[in-house]
């Protein structure tokens, strides 16, 4: 089932997400909606809170970038480490729709986390992968993209979105 999209201002993203414990068919459940909003709205990435679920959670799928297989990836409760290198990628959100800025991230993540039955998993990202991973993860933290933006950055950013925004 396609999920409504919250967009920001929504206060609910700006909250932080609780671990999962139940891997269950609730979480099943979620994980396939989630994956199913995501193409519909033809992103590569979405977190739960971004459907109003406080959930650690987020799923990717690089499939609609021109070059990357579509593959799902699913990250339950994940831990980010070992973020090495520097990478700059224009990136946008599907709670933030018609914005694209460059964000500073690293360039390779190590990510532990459980997948859909609760096993723990471990996965070296670089590239793409990796800051969609870590654009993903924020928003398990209450961050969205546009906090990460320098200041010129953010000004633009706020006139386009229009004045009723706090940024």
């Amino acid at each position: 089932m396609v999920l409504e999209i919250l967009h920001y201002p929504d206060p609910r993203l700006r909250e932080v997400s609780k671990p999962v414990t139940a891997f269950d068919q609730k979480l099943h459940r979620l994980l396939d909606d989630l994956h199913e909003t995501m193409l519909a709205a033809r992103g590569i990435g979405i977190a739960a809170p971004q459907v109003g679920e406080k959930v650690r959670a987020f799923i990717i799928d690089l499939g609609l970038q021109e070059g990357f297989p579509k593959e799902r990836y699913e990250f339950i409760n994940p831990e980010l480490s070992q973020l090495t290198g520097k990478a700059s990628f224009e990136e946008g959100c599907l709670s933030v729709p018609g914005i694209g800025e460059p964000v500073n991230r690293s360039e390779m993540v190590l990510v532990t986390y459980q997948d859909r039955f609760g096993h723990r998993q471990e996965l070296r990202a670089e590239g793409l992968l990796a800051v969609a991973i870590q654009h993903e993860h924020d928003h398990l933290d209450g961050i969205l993209f546009i906090d990460r933006l320098g200041v010129i950055q953010k000004q633009l950013v706020k006139r386009r979105l229009g004045k009723q925004i706090d940024l």
